[in-house]
């Protein structure tokens, strides 16, 4: 399966806008991803299948680190290395921007995202009590860049 990963634009905001719905959490939304495209220290991938959208990731870039926001696939194309894909291009942006790591939030039942980022090297450094909106807890993880 031939996957290609290329910056998400704000036509792929239509796109999205369905896995958002269906795929994905209620904090993110159509106007956030819009200010997030206008955002300079934000970048976000896309990954289509056949030139359709099967999933998205993003970073934010601060002083001294690169924040990992989201790493989406749809689900009727999960366990096809789409993440993996995603994961390795915000890497390749991450060591580009010369900061010192990339860190992110995952939920600590998610089972599958950990061991994607254990297989990068992530480590877990931290825990976020009752981060999420169902009050499930979220393991820190940093790669030190």
């Amino acid at each position: 399966m031939e996957i290609v990963i290329r910056p998400m634009t704000a036509l792929d905001l239509l796109s999205i806008k369905d896995i958002l719905l269906t795929d994905f959490d209620d904090f993110w939304n159509y106007n956030i991803f819009n200010q997030e495209l206008q955002n300079p220290n934000s970048k976000y991938i896309v990954a289509l299948k056949d030139n359709i959208i099967v999933g998205f990731a993003g970073i934010w870039i601060s002083v001294d680190d690169i924040h990992l926001t989201n790493i989406v696939t749809k689900k009727n194309m999960r366990n096809n290395h789409i993440a993996q894909k995603m994961l390795e291009e915000l890497i390749f942006i991450s060591k580009k921007e010369n900061k010192a790591s990339l860190t992110l939030e995952v939920n600590e039942n998610n089972t599958y995202a950990i061991k994607l980022y254990e297989h990068f090297n992530f480590k877990k450094v931290g825990l976020r009590k009752n981060y999420y909106s169902n009050n499930e807890n979220a393991i820190i993880m940093t790669l030190c860049l």
